[in-house]
């Protein structure tokens, strides 16, 4: 065979094979190897949205709000009559969506607050604070709306109760 020869019959094998491979394309093997584990479905996540207004005088307010799961997020929007904060959260669970608006004394309004899950409205609360001279003393919460789940934040002043250690043994009575 001549090298001519050897050429002509490599170059007409190699187009048999490109014109076959383009013609009739190769089996995809349908079942996935033993190996290969099923995927846990994702977590479904929720859209929150906090809104909040109030319609009066209102210095110094304060809307704090859940931003995921574990952590609670504040701001202080200058909330003028007609006009509401809007903020936007992601939760897993959606019964945890909670806010507090709060004004400082001696400013009274018409707080107004409403949280949506996934464009449904799940909670929605209107409260009017009365303006005062003086902060009362026996309410702590005096000018705070509280509106869905409740945020878990401490108060001021107020001392969480100590654990008690329930390993130690109790000393024997007498």
């Amino acid at each position: 065979m001549s090298p001519t020869t050897r050429i002509r019959t490599a170059g007409a094998t190699a187009a048999a094979m490109l014109v076959g491979s383009v013609l009739f394309p190769g089996g995809a093997a349908a079942q996935p190897s033993a190996e290969t584990e099923a995927q846990p479905a994702p977590e479904v996540l929720h859209n929150v949205i906090y809104r909040a207004r109030a319609d009066g005088t209102s210095r110094g307010a304060v809307v704090a709000y859940k931003m995921d799961d574990h952590n609670v997020n504040s701001a202080q929007p200058t909330l003028l009559p007609g006009q509401t904060f809007e903020v936007n959260a992601v939760l897993a669970d959606p019964q945890l969506a909670g806010m507090e608006i709060s004004i400082e004394w001696p400013y009274g309004s018409n707080l107004h607050c409403e949280i949506l899950v996934d464009d449904q409205i799940v909670a929605k609360a209107d409260q009017f604070i009365a303006p005062r001279l003086l902060r009362p003393k026996d309410d702590p919460m005096y000018g705070v709306l509280q509106c869905g789940a409740p945020l878990n934040l401490p108060t001021d002043g107020a001392a969480t109760a100590p654990t008690p250690d329930v390993s130690t043994p109790l000393p024997p009575e007498a």
